[in-house]
């Protein structure tokens, strides 16, 4: 303001007349107008309030009808807007905007002033006469005060260099350890008289030493600004008696400038700022004339934190690269320990630190170039300000490098590092994403560099999923393979690969299982809160499955495995990636190319729009501008305005689609997980189709239920009635080799395809169980020879669950033939009779006690009917046509083996085999150990029975009769088991009966 003294004078004197500055009036009116200008806040033009009234005008012109008015109006606003102006850069800037509303506040009424259009000449391009020679020639070795001295030869200074190496930590700085002694016997520069020119130039262009001590002041000026430092040393000897100024090392602003452009280029030796102990510290006597210590030092050690940013990074950046120079792209590693495979996540985290530190250090170069120039002003303040958008992503690269590898202890696995570094560019990008444009740089930056870090990991996955190899020598993917277990083995779809994740209560490594078959590692990870790589977890499955899925393919020699990557052209997952987040950045940017900015295009649209409605309007004899300009505003709102009026001419831009990383998770969605999920889908389902098609697995799991479930009736009927009639005839059946001549006749008969696949055994059971004769069968198993891979879902723990439910059904089976095969005739009853007791005929009369009978025959045999119907019908059936429609339908192995291990757990628990219902499965063992013991009996006739036995019998099988209804009706009205509501129903019936 001290400047424009004189102006503020001036402005005064033309508003108010007042020539006389000693005037009364005069000085109150510059009072107030300096009163204005200090503490009053002037807002700068708002671009869209500008442009608002400029629209305005323009359609009150339109409304008037002065349409050339209005043409020459928009024409001429849109030159001013797009024309630069002197020392502006750009277009439409607040320059433009300024202007442009200061004369819409000076103009008045332009609606009733006449105006009519001057042609202006355009003005002749001014002759080029730019120093070309001498801007090309910057940076070159200045000749000096003699160009003629003959050029620098490489093989005389090779001595030199091979006695001074380069090193891109060294300034160029170097302290001078010559003793005093030393410097006064050496020779003094001697000057040629005759030769003032070239001392001239050497004074000029030679930097005084001022990291030496006792270093001569420079000169400078002696303004009070340029002496502060002097001022106010004054000021505190004055006022402070027990003040000693202390020694002082004077550089000037150019030389800290500089300075800090070389601490931020990654340089370890300077003067002014030093390295201790690994950090970054300010010197206490670097001081300059026109700023305070405490000014500079605070300025200092501002750029000394971000200094030490840059070189914990530049140090990671050697440790993982060598110390080399120059790093390589992700995949040629050179580290230090050779004998270790690379870890290549650190890798492509190096290679995107350096990707932005090569164009950071472009940005300090031209700085500095421009210090050394000197064609306009440099100073400190306006270095920081410019490099303030570098210097708020280096704090940002800090940060994540800080948490992400920093904190992490250096015995951590690297599969644990890798996760953890990932982890925090995800959180990193979400959390900056979530401010808004406010860290819209902050998201572009870490979004870049996630991209590069997360490199290797698609390319592991990709290779996995295409090829089906997991390529991890360096263990950094967070899945895992078991080399233990091969691929031909019947484990492999369960034990081959394990899972990596990290907890963040325990901070501890912890390994789960990869029970693919099954949900056990997806329930166990959340109920511990596991963490593993936060951008896998959406697609983590489709992954395992795929990859799985894949490599098994390629064990199989399948078609389909060769297929599916026979295409040298296919482009990998990383590519793939990078192409979709491409197109959707700019899903904007393929607007037409003639077309001009958004703006332009809208104000066409409703210039043509408004001819249009007004066509639309002068039928009906209404001649209203006004009117078709709104209308044609309204209809320029709706989506459908271009078929039902401009037949499509009118193009209008628009999208609202976002073209930022909002969100991040909806970024991954649709550029990278479709990736993933068509590759599952393909490698799965070829593989379903090879197991159906190629290795018949639809016809082994129905083959398992033939013979487990006895689905196919009348072979396993030959096979179990010729046990069951070795037991009526009281014959030794527990013999290997008659059981499996039985069974190899049953099925060879109709299916002599499976005779050699399935056998029987006897186990031994506890001799206990073996005193009821229904536990006489226990020990008998069945067994299904199933090939690879086949024996993937038909594992020998499905095996056994099978032979639960067979056990099961030979028990009813055999219940039931033992019932069905007794006959009361006349002939039979006749024979039973003989050898009767006295007691037995004495207490009741024998035909009334064998009718008794036929009734218990009857009552036993509509509870085993019952029971029967209910597992043969009700579950068996019933569920197995559910079971083959699921197969049909699954996706994977790993869902078809969850359906099937259902499929068994259902018909297990229905079929009250589970423990939870173990009563309910002894009251029913007890009414068919009851029916065993009644054919039996009668079978041996009435003079084996005892006195009472019917009543026991009688008794004994109410009773179960009662607590079996009596149960199933309670779980059928609570909802537990509706299952069993036929059951309960049926014996219901027949309890009512008796």
């Amino acid at each position: 303001l001290a400047l424009h003294g004189d102006k503020v004078k001036n402005l005064v004197k033309q508003i108010s007349g007042i020539q006389d500055e000693e005037d009364q009036n005069f000085q109150l009116a510059l009072k107030f107008t300096w009163s204005n200008f200090r503490f009053h806040r002037f807002l700068d033009a708002n671009s869209h309030k500008v442009q608002r009234s400029v629209n305005g005008i323009y359609e009150k012109l339109m409304v008037h009808s002065d349409l050339s008015k209005a043409e020459s109006w928009v024409r001429l606003t849109e030159e001013f807007l797009n024309s630069p102006l002197p020392n502006t850069d750009g277009i439409k800037t607040d320059v433009h905007h300024s202007l442009l509303d200061l004369l819409l506040h000076l103009s008045d009424s332009p609606l009733n002033s006449n105006y009519s259009e001057t042609p202006r000449l355009k003005e002749t391009e001014k002759e080029d006469d730019f120093d070309w020679f001498g801007y090309l020639q910057e940076g070159e070795l200045d000749t000096g005060p003699y160009p003629d001295t003959p050029e620098w030869s490489e093989e005389e200074s090779e001595d030199e260099d091979s006695q001074q190496p380069l090193s891109r930590e060294d300034s160029g700085i170097q302290v001078d350890r010559t003793p005093q002694e030393d410097q006064e016997k050496t020779v003094p520069v001697t000057w040629t008289v005759g030769e003032p020119d070239a001392r001239t130039w050497l004074e000029q262009h030679v930097v005084t030493p001022y990291w030496q001590g006792h270093t001569p002041r420079f000169p400078h000026s002696l303004h009070l600004h340029s002496n502060l430092l002097n001022v106010w040393d004054q000021h505190l000897y004055n006022t402070d008696p027990l003040y000693l100024p202390e020694e002082k090392a004077f550089v000037t602003e150019t030389q800290v400038i500089r300075e800090t452009l070389w601490l931020l280029s990654g340089v370890k030796k300077h003067f002014i700022f030093q390295h201790q102990d690994g950090k970054v510290v300010v010197r206490n006597d670097v001081v300059v004339t026109h700023l305070t210590n405490n000014c500079l030092r605070s300025l200092l050690e501002h750029i000394a934190v971000y200094g030490q940013a840059v070189f914990r990074l530049q140090r990671f950046i050697d440790e993982v690269t060598g110390y080399d120079t120059e790093p390589c792209p992700p995949g040629s590693y050179s580290s230090k320990q050779g004998t270790e495979p690379p870890f290549r996540t650190y890798q492509a985290f190096v290679w995107a630190l350096y990707k932005y530190f090569t164009s950071f250090k472009q940005e300090l170069t031209t700085i500095e170039r421009d210090l050394i120039g000197k064609d306009e002003t440099v100073t400190l303040a306006g270095v920081l300000d410019r490099l303030s958008p570098h210097l708020a992503q280096i704090k940002v690269l800090h940060k994540v490098f800080c948490t992400g590898v920093a904190e992490v202890p250096p015995e951590t696995p690297n599969v644990v590092r890798a996760s953890h570094l990932l982890n925090t560019l995800y959180k990193a990008i979400i959390e900056y994403d979530s401010v808004g444009e406010a860290s819209q740089q902050a998201v572009a930056l870490l979004f870049s560099l996630w991209t590069e870090t997360v490199r290797p990991y698609l390319e592991i996955v990709d290779e996995w999923i295409v090829h089906g190899h997991l390529f991890d020598p360096a263990k950094e993917f967070i899945i895992q393979r078991n080399k233990d277990v091969p691929v031909n083995h019947r484990d492999f779809w369960y034990a081959t690969y394990t899972l990596y994740s990290i907890s963040e209560t325990v901070e501890s490594e912890e390994k789960l299982s990869d029970a693919a078959s099954g949900s056990s590692g997806g329930e166990q990870a959340s109920r511990s809160q596991l963490t593993m790589v936060s951008f896998l977890k959406p697609v983590l499955k489709q992954i395992i499955m795929a990859g799985k899925s894949m490599q098994l393919l390629k064990n199989l020699d399948c078609k389909e495995a060769d297929c599916s990557v026979a295409d040298a052209e296919r482009k990998s997952l990383y590519t793939l990636f990078l192409e979709s987040v491409q197109s959707r950045l700019r899903c904007r940017d393929d607007s037409p190319t003639d077309t001009v900015t958004e703006q332009q295009a809208t104000k066409q649209s409703l210039i043509k729009m408004q001819s249009i409605v007004a066509q639309h309007l002068q039928m009906d004899d209404i001649h209203d501008p006004l009117l078709a300009i709104n209308f044609a505003r309204l209809y320029l709102e709706q989506s459908d305005f271009h078929e039902r009026f401009s037949g499509g001419d009118v193009i209008v831009d628009r999208s609202s689609e976002s073209v930022t990383c909002q969100t991040f998770e909806l970024t991954l969605r649709s550029c990278l997980y479709p990736h993933i999920q068509k590759r599952y889908i393909e490698c799965c389902g070829n593989l379903m189709t090879t197991l159906k098609k190629d290795y018949r697995l639809l016809e082994y799991l129905q083959a398992m239920r033939n013979y487990f479930l006895l689905e196919a009736g009348d072979t396993m009927y030959d096979f179990y009635t010729a046990i069951f009639d070795k037991v009526l005839e009281k014959e030794s059946w527990q013999q290997l080799a008659f059981l499996n001549v039985q069974l190899q006749e049953a099925v060879g008969q109709r299916c002599p395809e499976d005779s050699s696949r399935l056998s029987i055994f006897l186990e031994t059971i506890d001799p206990v169980r073996k005193k009821q004769p229904v536990n006489n069968l226990d020990g008998l198993t069945l067994s299904y020879k199933v090939p690879w891979p086949v024996d993937i879902v038909v594992s020998s723990e499905c095996q056994r669950i099978y032979n639960q439910v067979f056990l099961l059904l030979l028990q009813i089976k055999w219940a039931k033939y033992s019932l069905d095969t007794l006959t009361f005739s006349e002939e039979v009853k006749a024979k039973r009779l003989e050898g009767t007791p006295e007691e037995v005929k004495a207490k009741e009369p024998i035909n009334q006690q064998i009718h008794r009978m036929f009734l218990l025959r009857v009552k036993l045999m509509h509870f085993v009917n019952s029971l029967h119907n209910y597992i043969v019908t009700r579950i068996l059936h019933s569920t197995g046509l559910e079971f083959q429609h699921q197969v049909q339908e699954a996706k994977d192995l790993d869902q078809l083996i969850k359906i099937h291990y259902r499929y068994l757990s259902t018909i297990h628990d229905r079929c009250l085999l589970r423990e939870k219902v173990s009563f309910v499965k002894e009251a029913i063992m007890k009414v068919l150990n009851l029916v065993l013991i009644f054919s039996d009996r009668w079978q041996v006739g009435f003079g084996a029975w005892k006195i009472g036995s019917i009543d026991k019998m009688e008794s004994d099988f109410k009773n179960c009769h009662m607590f079996l209804v009596t149960i199933l009706n309670k779980a059928v009205c609570r909802g537990s088991f509706p299952h069993l509501e036929s059951l309960a129903l049926s014996l219901m019936a027949g309890f009512e009966q008796c």
